[in-house]
């Protein structure tokens, strides 16, 4: 990422290209696998925002073969997070680029604390978060 872009917290990881493959209900947001690409291989991410969601979320498929779920909120200058490749990290977009591991840990940086994690399960084909 170039320093114009985290000058101004421009991000890497994009909203999902099929923006019906999610919808966010009753405090939980359902992801349909088979319809976010993005999420197919490892290292692979998305940006999940607005929808009526409080919080803007990253969904990450981990290096570990997990799927995590973060709140899209750097605890340094609030900017959105972006997934290490190769890594099991995510990154905050800012030039402070304060480091977070899958569990929300700082790792590296400015940052103030952890970022907040929320709970993945999969069922059904289906990713569902629990944001509440």
């Amino acid at each position: 990422m170039g320093v114009f872009k985290r000058i101004f917290g421009i991000c890497e990881t994009r909203p999902p290209a099929n923006q019906s493959c999610w919808r966010y209900k009753d405090g939980k947001v359902e992801i349909e696998l088979a319809e976010a690409r993005e999420l197919k291989e490892k290292g692979g991410a998305i940006r999940l925002e607005g929808a009526g969601m409080p919080k803007r979320l990253l969904m990450v498929h981990g290096t570990d073969g997990g799927y995590h779920a973060f709140e899209n909120k750097c605890t340094h200058f609030g900017r959105r997070l972006d997934p290490l490749p190769g890594q099991p990290q995510v990154r905050c977009c800012s030039v402070g680029k304060s480091t977070f591991n899958y569990k929300g840990d700082k790792v590296s940086g400015p940052a103030k604390g952890p970022v907040r994690t929320l709970k993945v399960e999969q069922r059904n084909g289906k990713l569902i978060i629990l944001t509440e």
